[in-house]
């Protein structure tokens, strides 16, 4: 089986060297003295039974380039050699080979087109030369032969065009199967990059506040002083570890890799009492709270999160009321202040911490809203979905 597979790469390798050695070995076996089908014993060899063995076989080794032509060239081959009485040899094999042939580079209308008419003009040839009819078995064997050789060269043809389309879709899935790694690669990226957003922008704006107010009372009210600046160790240590926890999630294969990078609203009276010291913050719970999904956890910490920081930045000094509460449908945050409000930057906003929370809201399914007051101000609200567990009796 190994040689017979070499054997075949090498002729799909080299076509044309196959046919022409095919070609060379149909001549050679033309030219011995064999008889017609049902005729008369023929002379052993003339000069024009050589030339049209040397025709109808030379013609094979274009048979793959000009399978139509070459067909036409060998019936007419050997029809003539039928009429002429100088038919040789399997005169009948270079026809049938070229019929196949047109079978497997052509469509099956055109095959069993080009088919029937060369059987006709050769069985016509073969009426005629030996001077029977159309059913004699000679002539009804020769005919088979075209129906046999087109037949095999249509499911040979049909069998190849499958095997392409298998191959189309192997290829077709594999670029899908990459485009869809690259694809993750690109939000595993946007990801990381939102958590590195709300991690740093929060934790150094608050460290920000703490330093700015241990300088102003380092003088008068060391002690206070004291308190801003365990805030901000408390705040940078925070941040370290929360950075730590997200690079963890890129070290795959490491069983002790943390799998959830940020906090979720069990940590909400750290958060706001980190920003209490130097803005009015309180917050106040609505509903008997229940362990959410971990991405609804983090989407709704985070809000609150940047909502503060934005506060912050935006509005200092003003007082800011977080509100959470938890319904049969999912949680629901809400941050206001009593700020001057938005200032031409409309419901959409133009920043990052507005799209990256919008994102955050979408991604698990729920619903954002950023914009003015109903009294001034400005407000951030978003519904998280968590249906609550239904109970079993």
């Amino acid at each position: 089986m190994g040689r017979v597979a070499r054997w075949r790469r090498v002729a799909r390798a080299h076509p044309t060297v196959t046919d022409a050695l095919l070609a060379a070995l149909l001549f050679v076996v033309s030219l011995l003295p064999v008889n017609p089908p049902g005729g008369p014993p023929r002379d052993p060899l003339t000069v024009g039974a050589v030339l049209l063995a040397l025709a109808g076989c030379g013609a094979l080794v274009l048979r793959r380039r000009h399978p139509l032509p070459v067909l036409a060239l060998v019936t007419a081959t050997a029809a003539t050699a039928l009429l002429v009485q100088q038919a040789r040899g399997p005169f009948v094999l270079t026809v049938a080979l070229a019929a196949y042939t047109v079978a497997t580079r052509t469509d099956r209308r055109t095959a069993v087109a080009a088919g029937a008419a060369s059987g006709l003009v050769l069985g016509g040839g073969a009426v005629v030369a030996l001077g029977v009819g159309w059913l004699d078995p000679a002539v009804v064997v020769l005919l088979l032969w075209f129906g046999v050789a087109v037949a095999a060269g249509d499911a040979v043809r049909s069998r190849r065009a499958y095997v392409a389309v298998l191959e189309e879709r192997a290829r077709r899935a594999e670029r899908t199967r990459e485009e869809e790694a690259r694809r993750r690669v690109v939000e595993e990226r946007l990801r990381i990059a939102r958590e590195l957003h709300d991690v740093v922008a929060h934790q150094i704006a608050l460290i920000n506040v703490q330093a700015g107010v241990a300088g102003h009372l380092l003088r008068e009210r060391p002690d206070a002083a004291e308190e801003a600046l365990g805030h901000v160790r408390s705040a940078t240590r925070t941040v370290l570890d929360e950075l730590a926890t997200l690079l963890g999630l890129l070290r795959r294969g490491e069983p002790d890799a943390p799998t959830e990078p940020t906090p979720g609203l069990g940590r909400l009276d750290a958060l706001v009492d980190g920003f209490a010291a130097v803005q009015p913050v309180r917050w106040t719970l609505t509903g008997r709270p229940r362990p959410l999904p971990s991405t609804v956890d983090v989407a709704a910490y985070r809000i609150v999160q940047e909502s503060l920081t934005n506060a912050h930045r935006h509005a200092p000094g003003a007082a800011v009321t977080v509100g959470v509460t938890y319904t049969g449908a999912g949680v629901v945050v809400e941050i206001r202040d009593d700020g001057p409000g938005p200032s031409g930057t409309g419901d959409q906003g133009t920043g990052l911490g507005l799209l990256g929370m919008r994102e955050r809201a979408e991604a698990v399914g729920g619903a954002f809203h950023a914009g003015a007051g109903p009294g001034g101000g400005f407000r951030v609200r978003a519904e998280l979905p968590a249906p609550m567990p239904q109970e079993v009796a």
